[in-house]
């Protein structure tokens, strides 16, 4: 085999290992090294749950035009189980121009709206609000999503531990048998997507919250830059670069239907990606293994590898799959290049499934995971085109 041959056989395996490490391998060695620390950690801390000493919280909503999902929201928020005067509810509507301000006004007296008439975006909403809020703690929330009755109960356990900053939710896709690839794919998604962040926690700390349901303690907010794409995700981990943990906390979960289609799945895709992008540029300090050797590998295994260079190295593989049967022709090679060709065939096949709202689960599982890496690759180039603009985006329509 020639240099050339032999340089590109080694890259097929670097890619393979890459893709394979980042989609199964990290979640296997999490899953090791929790079960090694259980073994050689001491007792567990056993944390007070006496409601008597609750500390007041604020639950910070922010929305855009939501006047569809405001009753419900505020029906689900003034049941959820805390004490009563403990729980403050606040929205943060900037730039709304629907029906949204005068519901919450006319029938919730009870609750403070904070309004302005520009729209900055999600994030220069956030920074807008923390100043009017007094709770030692603050309950992040989106208008469309629904908290299991306990939520910010076990919230406020989990903060009896004083190491914890920020607490994370759990997100849980509510998916109907009519739903298509984009909500089937997504709730399948996020199903691993919490098993890896439980395990993350248990290790040491979990690598970012969602913005559906995260905790953190108000005095450690730091404003944000107004272009933040992903400000769940920056907030809560420059609070880990402050020293403290993300609990993950599965008792506390937060409820949505998923994109409405796949078209408004790939808009939320693309900019979940972009701000990947930015978040690895702006958060570079977690890359430092030397000082933060545990928490460095966590970052990289679990997010840097996924909103960088994994999908890139995925694309790569067919195509030096291809050059290496070309030259090699062993059956060896033969065979991985026959099972990329079936999984991109039922790729294609769940696209094709989606396009036509037929429902097929086994179709939709390849098509979601080609579907989610291509568009890394998109939000590529949406961080060119909103690495100079604001905050703001159009948000994606829910089922």
């Amino acid at each position: 085999m020639s240099f050339e041959m032999k340089l590109i056989e080694i890259l097929f395996w670097t890619f393979t290992f890459i893709v394979f490490y980042t989609y199964i391998g990290y979640g296997i060695v999490l899953f090791i090294l929790v079960k090694l620390k259980e073994l050689l950690s001491s007792n567990p801390v056993f944390i007070n749950q006496d409601k008597s000493v609750l500390p007041d919280i604020t639950l910070l909503i922010p929305a855009y035009n939501e006047e569809s999902v405001v009753a419900e929201k505020m029906k689900n928020s003034l049941d959820l189980n805390y004490p009563p005067g403990k729980l403050h509810i606040v929205w943060i509507t900037d730039g709304t121009t629907d029906l949204t301000n005068d519901i919450l006004k006319n029938d919730y007296p009870q609750v403070k709206v904070l309004y302005d008439s520009k729209r900055a975006g999600k994030t220069a909403a956030i920074n807008r609000a923390i100043p009017f809020i007094d709770s030692p703690l603050i309950v992040f929330t989106d208008a469309n999503t629904m908290l299991n009755r306990d939520a910010i109960l076990e919230i406020a356990y989990a903060f009896e531990n004083p190491k914890v900053g920020c607490v994370a939710g759990e997100k849980r896709i509510m998916v109907n048998e009519k739903d298509g690839a984009a909500s089937g794919g997504e709730g399948i998604y996020w199903k691993y997507e919490s098993f890896l962040k439980k395990l993350d926690s248990q290790l040491n700390t979990t690598i970012g919250a969602a913005g559906e349901l995260f905790a953190i303690r108000t005095h450690l907010f730091e404003t944000m830059e107004v272009d933040t794409l992903l400000d769940d995700f920056m907030l809560s981990m420059r609070i880990v670069l402050k020293g403290y943990k993300i609990e993950y906390c599965s008792r506390a979960y937060a409820i949505e239907g998923g994109s409405a289609n796949i078209n408004e799945e790939k808009k939320r895709k693309v900019r979940i990606s972009a701000g990947g992008i930015q978040s690895i540029i702006r958060l570079r300090e977690l890359l430092n293994f030397i000082k933060y050797p545990l928490l460095s590998f966590q970052y990289v295994s679990h997010r840097v590898l996924r909103w960088s260079i994994t999908p890139v190295c995925l694309f790569f593989l067919l195509p030096l799959n291809v050059a290496l049967v070309f030259v090699d022709g062993g059956l060896f090679y033969n065979l991985i290049m026959t099972l990329q060709i079936i999984f991109y065939a039922a790729a294609l096949i769940g696209k094709y499934y989606s396009d036509r709202q037929i429902k097929n689960k086994f179709f939709y599982v390849p098509y979601y995971f080609i579907f989610m890496n291509y568009n890394v690759i998109q939000g590529f180039r949406y961080y060119l085109r909103k690495s100079k603009g604001d905050g703001t985006w159009e948000k994606a329509k829910r089922a």
